[in-house]
């Protein structure tokens, strides 16, 4: 197995996990199929369409149908098996695998917004984190939730220093990208995991409002 199939099969298990995860988000409201059908894909290629739309290149998904096919299925299997899916164990183990896939998906999207040359240096990084987490933002507005930006959760931070770290290696040793992106990835994903691990929040003092009486 190659690093281009690696990658796609690590893609295709963050597609699962993040239609899975927002099918569990909305459990609560009992939606219908349809509804989490709707819901599942738009969260799974919500971000890198957003992407693709800024950057004026092809839709990933329109050309290889497998990430909605892949993004319906995870839907439907955890609509209809969604007390499984919501075990503790195996629902932190989804939130792992979604942490990987937010990571890699950001490096990548940092990766291929410089190449192109698209709005450097600041556009890179924007483009990382609306992609590791635009399809979340999608899903939180459409069923009327506080999105991830609004809540203290360290979601977002991790990702972006992870491609700020990348556009930094890319800037100054592009020689060693591949390195650079592995190191970064897994910086990104560390972070991440340690958010989930020790369940940690923005502190106090970094909340707008702190210590208003």
């Amino acid at each position: 197995m190659n690093i281009e199939q690696l990658g796609f099969y690590v893609a295709m298990a963050g597609i699962i996990a993040f239609a899975t995860s927002a099918v569990l988000a909305v459990a609560e409201r009992r939606v219908d199929l349809f509804s989490a059908m709707v819901l599942g894909v738009i969260t799974a290629v919500g971000g890198g369409t957003v992407r693709d739309v800024v950057m004026a290149q092809p839709v990933f998904w329109a050309e290889d149908l497998s990430y909605v096919w892949v993004a319906i299925a995870a839907s439907v299997a955890t609509f209809f098996g969604y007390r499984l899916f919501a075990r503790r164990l195996i629902f932190r183990v989804f939130l792992y695998v979604d942490a990987l896939a937010a990571a890699m998906f950001a490096i990548q999207a940092t990766d291929n917004a410089w190449d192109l040359g698209f709005g450097l240096p600041l556009a890179p990084v924007i483009l990382g984190v609306t992609t590791s987490i635009g399809g979340g933002l999608i899903r939180d507005v459409l069923v009327q939730r506080p999105t991830l930006l609004m809540s203290r959760e360290l979601y977002a931070i991790p990702v972006l220093a992870g491609c700020i770290l990348y556009t930094l290696v890319l800037a100054f040793v592009p020689e060693h990208r591949t390195l650079g992106a592995l190191v970064c990835l897994a910086i990104t994903f560390g972070l991440r995991a340690a958010v989930i691990h020790w369940d940690l929040r923005v502190p106090d003092w970094a909340t707008m409002g702190h210590g208003r009486e």
